[in-house]
């Protein structure tokens, strides 16, 4: 009688936003913006991607190269291959876009590990890249790709975000990836620099859509998610590729944000292949060595004792 006095006494002097955190189930978006340089978006007006920055970790200078392994072309294939798996090229074999010999079978996109930790996890991608989920999605409940005829990036990046806003109430998915094209495509068309107004526009739109989306996070509050932002590459001039000694192209960004996530820049070299490891650590998947991961997880507060 007397031990459970004491523990009744101690959950009323409980903060309540600590009981309310520890009721909300936990969630996780990878949200990929092809082609998007740091600097750009920190002069275009992106009010929702300013609020992510805020509310979470960053580096404007995440490498889309490690260290040990630089030989893949600095282009879209393996790019996002090291980004939904956290594991470098000369793993998963994408060196180009072309796809000849990928290893995704021993080194999976980051749901596999989600539904082999949490096998009653809903997990959900949305892309209109056709490559990421012909070659890299697996163990995926519910795949899209938004491409179709005429070709139109905006066009799929809009029903992109329109998929993802109505499947994130339908289905409440425990792993989400939502990819958005446009910006690259504006770069390759009129240049990856900030004072490309195209370019800058194609940032403004894609924030106009992303903030949709979190405002449809922001509706299940039953839920706490915490969201990666990361891009595949910069650019400069209207290409990327073969560019291992150009920092316009090696410098992605990585945004990790939410409640769980440590506030300000990152003081330590982060890498896009950190995103799954945080993704993951953050729903509670123990990592194994065994999947030979390059990445590890980055800007999640430590956890109170």
């Amino acid at each position: 009688m007397v031990r459970s006095f004491f523990i009744l006494t101690l959950l009323f002097c409980l903060p309540l936003s600590s009981l309310s955190a520890a009721e909300k189930s936990k969630h996780v978006l990878l949200l990929g913006i092809d082609g998007c340089r740091f600097d750009a978006l920190t002069k275009a007006n992106t009010p929702n991607l300013d609020k992510l920055l805020a509310d979470g970790s960053y580096s404007s200078s995440a490498l889309i190269l490690g260290k040990r392994y630089q030989k893949n072309d600095t282009v879209s294939g393996p790019g996002w291959g090291s980004i939904v798996t956290g594991v470098w090229a000369d793993k998963h074999n994408v060196q180009d876009n072309g796809f000849k010999e990928p290893h995704f079978d021993k080194f999976p996109h980051f749901f596999h590990h989600v539904k082999q930790s949490m096998p009653e996890a809903k997990t959900l991608s949305i892309i209109n890249w056709s490559p990421i989920k012909n070659y890299m999605v697996s163990s995926a409940d519910i795949s899209i790709d938004t491409t179709s005829v005429p070709k139109s990036y905006q066009m799929w990046d809009d029903a992109a975000a329109e998929y993802a806003v109505d499947l994130i109430e339908k289905e409440k998915p425990t792993a989400m990836m939502l990819y958005f094209g446009e910006v690259d495509e504006a770069g390759h068309a009129h240049g990856f620099h900030p004072s490309v107004p195209e370019y800058i526009a194609a940032i403004e739109h894609v924030d106009s859509l992303v903030g949709k989306v979190l405002a449809t996070i922001d509706k299940q509050t039953d839920q706490q998610w915490l969201i990666a932002v990361v891009s595949d590459h910069g650019g400069l001039g209207t290409g990327h590729g073969g560019g291992h000694n150009k920092p316009e192209i090696l410098n992605s960004f990585l945004i990790v944000s939410g409640a769980a996530a440590e506030k300000g820049k990152f003081d330590e070299q982060v890498y896009i292949v950190d995103a799954v490891p945080t993704l993951l650590t953050y729903l509670g998947v123990e990592i194994d060595d065994a999947w030979q991961l390059d990445g590890h997880a980055v800007g999640l507060k430590s956890e109170s004792p």
